[in-house]
């Protein structure tokens, strides 16, 4: 079988996507497909495989398989890549339009140069969910997790824990540099307090409009880039005072930035960019 794919990146986080408006493939082959195409060695290479298809109650839908084969809630660098092909392909024909995720519909604003490609890209990625059970991660339902004391492997941490449609766990670090992400990443991830597995950031506060980033995600390992992770982070910093509401704060990812504004609504916004990589067909 052969299947057309275009890879695109968001600031280092990269998927290889299938457009579903095109052609169709049997649901069953979706796992093995996502980590087949994701080895470097023996695949592609990339972080997982998004599905850009038609949607009953949004302009265009998104499904995201992590590269173990996993299908994840939400991907905030995915929603960018999926906006930006959405437009240059002709799926939407306007620049507000609407993009349904397993963990929601979200709003994506496109910005678009003189020769009609897309730039920047704006996504209203919602409103966080803070209740403990509901991220989820064990405890009473309406708890909220701020700065709370997180032992593992005999090294004593302090979580604040977010969930923008999936969930993570955040740690403030005093230098990035230093931060235990390949050490605690995996081991945190399927930590039992978090039942559904949890994305892992580790996050020093640089200023008050200002954050360093690294992040472990669920079911992929390491990535350059995680836009939910990048929002949590805002979120937790927010909770834990070490940023305002309402400011755009910029967080310095391993693969580039991202501008994040919870604003007084209680709504988190992203804004950051998108790359087309390659275009090709996979002999599946």
């Amino acid at each position: 079988m052969e299947i057309p794919f275009i890879k695109m990146h968001g600031l280092g986080n990269n998927y290889i996507y299938l457009d579903l408006f095109q052609f169709d493939i049997q649901e069953e082959l979706l796992p093995k497909l996502a980590q087949q195409v994701s080895n470097v060695n023996t695949g592609i290479g990339s972080d997982g495989l998004i599905l850009i298809h038609p949607s009953k109650i949004a302009d265009v839908g998104m499904r995201i398989f992590n590269k173990d084969g996993s299908e994840g809630m939400s991907c905030g660098n995915g929603l960018r890549c999926t906006a930006k092909y959405a437009y240059e392909y002709g799926i939407v024909d306007h620049k507000n339009f609407r993009i349904e995720a397993k963990a929601g519909v979200v709003e994506a604003e496109v910005s678009v140069n003189e020769t009609n490609k897309v730039g920047d890209i704006t996504i209203n990625m919602g409103a966080p969910i803070l209740n403990r059970t509901a991220i989820p991660m064990v405890g009473e339902n309406d708890e909220i997790v701020i700065n709370e004391p997180f032992k593992v492997q005999d090294v004593e941490l302090n979580v604040t824990a977010v969930s923008m449609g999936n969930p993570h766990a955040v740690f403030f670090v005093e230098r990035i540099e230093d931060a235990p992400l390949y050490e605690q990443g995996p081991v945190i991830e399927k930590d039992k307090r978090f039942p559904e597995g949890v994305n892992v950031e580790f996050v020093e506060v640089v200023s008050p409009n200002e954050l360093n980033f690294r992040v472990w995600e669920r079911g992929s390992g390491v990535t350059q880039a995680c836009g939910t992770g990048a929002c949590a982070a805002v979120v937790a910093a927010t909770l834990n005072e070490h940023v305002r509401k309402n400011e755009t704060i910029t967080v310095h990812l391993q693969g580039g930035d991202l501008k994040i504004r919870w604003d007084q609504d209680g709504q988190v916004w992203m804004t950051g960019g998108a790359e087309i990589v390659a275009t090709g067909s996979y002999h599946f």
